[in-house]
Formats: C-alpha cells, structure tokens, sequence
C-alpha cells in the first residue's frame, strides 16, 4: 500500500501526494498496488486505477459514516473542513495530518521555536488520538483527518456511501472508455 501526503492519520516525512507515488511505485513493482491519500470518490478511484493502482483505500470519507466509531463531534467537525483546514504535524516523531484546533496550534508553535522529539512527545501526551477521535474534544484531541475532508458534507450509511462510490466509478469509466482519442 502507498500513501501519499494529502492522507489522514500517520505519514510519511516526505510530502508527496498519492497522484505522483502512484505511477512511480508501478513502474517499480509488479506487486498489487492499493493507493490511499485524497481518494473519497468513484472518480478518485478511478483516476488512482488509471495511474496503476489496483485497489484503494478510503479511510477519511468512512470516518463519516454512520457505523464510525469516530464521535459524533468529532464527525460533525470533518463535515464542516475546508480547504486548508488541515495540516501535516508533529513531523520530528511521526507525521501525521491533523484539524487544526487549540493542540494543533499549540504543537505548531512548539515545531516554529524548535522543540525537539522529547518535547513534541511530552506535548503530545498519551492517548490524545482517543482524547479528540473518540472521546470528543474537539480542542485538545488530536483530530486525525485527509485533506479530502474538505469535501465530504455528510454523515450516512457505510452501505449508501459504497453506493455511490461504485456508481460514481462506473459512470466515470463508461465516460473515459467513450472518449475518441
């Protein structure tokens, strides 16, 4: 599996998207390639197909179904991200893209002064994942998400959002396979 920077959760240090690892990583493997990072559409999925992937992974678009176990604020705080409402944190122990909000910033400023490992460890504490995620505080909780975030609007049924996922993916590959060339 290849994940690229536009992902939620825990990264890689370099900053490059999935768009850009695909191909790359096809041309040096023949093994199965799943793709994950800003993928939370049929179209998506299938533009990750194009460039060689076999599958995806969509971990951000599920946070906001109804089965998540992600809280309630939590989910209702994805649905309302923009553009930029995200960003990749906490590089000097293990990357990671977050909400920005109040442990966000406060980790922010501790990388701009240049505190180190130990010190981003001690801000960071235990269990702040399970703090925003799954308990709801949505100020001090780590809020794990993709920059597709921006995006999703809704919190619905894991089975509706497969729906139209499918449906979006084949209606794409109907389009492309009927473009002249």
């Amino acid at each position: 599996m290849l994940k690229g920077f536009e992902a939620g959760g825990h990264n890689g240090r370099e900053e490059t998207t999935t768009f850009v690892l695909i191909p790359q990583v096809r041309e040096a493997t023949g093994l199965p390639l799943i793709a994950a990072g800003g993928i939370a559409t049929g179209r998506g999925m299938m533009a990750a197909m194009a460039l060689g992937a076999e599958g995806v992974q969509m971990g951000t678009r599920f946070v906001c179904s109804e089965e998540s176990s992600g809280h309630p604020a939590f989910k209702q705080t994805v649905i309302h991200t923009q553009e930029g409402d995200t960003k990749l944190s906490i590089k000097k122990i293990m990357p990671v893209r977050l909400i920005k909000n109040q442990f966000q910033k406060h980790i922010q400023e501790a990388e701009d002064r240049g505190a180190t490992a130990e010190e981003l460890a001690q801000i960071l504490g235990r269990a702040r994942a399970k703090k925003g995620m799954f308990e709801g505080d949505m100020d001090e909780g780590e809020l794990e998400i993709g920059q597709i975030s921006s995006f999703i609007r809704d919190i619905k049924p894991a089975a509706h959002i497969v729906e139209e996922i499918w449906s979006e993916f084949v209606k794409a590959k109907n389009e492309i396979c009927q473009l002249e060339l």
